[in-house]
């Protein structure tokens, strides 16, 4: 429990500096500051596996599955690079809502900062009861099993659905309508403004739930695919929460050039398709985690190569 409310704490200091000082006044993130703060996140998340293997190797967390640190690790890094790469339909999906609200680069950060701290509130429920219920009743990991597979081939036979989508058709947005008078005039950094002695909702209050429900909905993708690989809380957590700290910035440095790594959402089916492939045949085969984080790792590594280079093809048939 002690590392638990370390690891939680960290992360809650760590948020306010990053309102309270890093960005305390409103500004445009440029390419170069989101490179740097995703170079930090990604570096601060493969040297938490350090801390992870440090954790089992001295039993200073409960470790329900009896993991080695060395296996504790690889699980710790396979679910990460999981959750990274899910993250990138995710990405996309803030640029549409940003761009259908109109929402002023210099504001993005902060409506991405609350939506991380509810991401947060509403992955660990679902990690709760995810892990709650595969450890009750262990017949539902074939059912998280097919989910994914069936996502995958959904993803594979429907890419179009993503560039069909319009936040101000949807049913979140609708919804919202119903309980508070919206504006559309941005008043600063204001969720709220009044008028005409009424409390009406501002664009930046609208994204914000838009994207928080639209993570939720993600989530029902992300957390089976981790539970594929571990069902350890802490592992689950931990590997969760990186990604989605690192979500906000890869947004500033990715939104931009997203169209460039066209070729990553094949690698993201095949990533699909085989941690849910691992769920139906747990009981038949035992997939090593070396094996597990090589394949994820060598799909996005062929995907990121494979779009690099046919953009680089078109570019020169210009």
């Amino acid at each position: 429990m002690i590392v638990w409310i370390c690891f939680i704490s960290a992360i809650l200091v760590f948020l306010a500096l990053d309102l309270g000082i890093f960005n305390k006044t409103p500004h445009e993130i440029s390419s170069k500051e989101a490179g740097k703060w995703t170079a930090i996140w990604v570096s601060l998340s493969f040297i938490f596996s350090g801390v992870i293997y440090w954790l089992y190797q001295n039993n200073y967390v409960s470790n329900p599955d009896n993991l080695s640190p060395t296996v504790a690790s690889m699980k710790y890094i396979t679910g990460y690079l999981i959750e990274l790469s899910l993250s990138v339909d995710n990405i996309f999906v803030i640029a549409i809502i940003f761009s259908a609200f109109k929402i002023p680069k210099k504001y993005q950060h902060r409506v991405l900062f609350w939506g991380i701290i509810g991401a947060i509130f509403f992955r660990g429920i679902m990690i709760y009861f995810g892990v709650l219920i595969i450890n009750k009743f262990t017949w539902t990991t074939y059912l998280f099993g097919a989910f994914l597979v069936y996502t995958a081939v959904k993803m594979l036979f429907s890419k179009e659905e993503e560039e069909q989508f319009n936040p101000k058709k949807s049913f979140v947005y609708r919804y919202l309508r119903k309980l508070t008078p919206i504006t559309t005039q941005i008043d600063g950094e204001h969720f709220f403004v009044k008028r005409r002695h009424i409390k009406a909702a501002t664009p930046l209050f609208v994204a914000l739930i838009v994207i928080e429900v639209m993570d939720i909905i993600f989530a029902l993708d992300s957390v089976p695919a981790i539970l594929a690989i571990t069902s350890d809380p802490f592992l689950v957590f931990s590997s969760n929460i990186f990604a989605i700290l690192g979500l906000r910035s890869m947004y500033f440095f990715l939104a931009n050039m997203l169209e460039k790594f066209s070729y990553l959402e094949y690698s993201l089916i095949a990533i699909l398709s085989f941690v849910g492939i691992k769920m139906l045949i747990h009981d038949f085969v035992k997939i090593p985690e070396w094996a597990s984080l090589g394949f994820i790792a060598l799909s996005l590594f062929v995907g990121i190569i494979v779009s690099l280079r046919t953009n680089k093809k078109a570019e020169k048939n210009k």
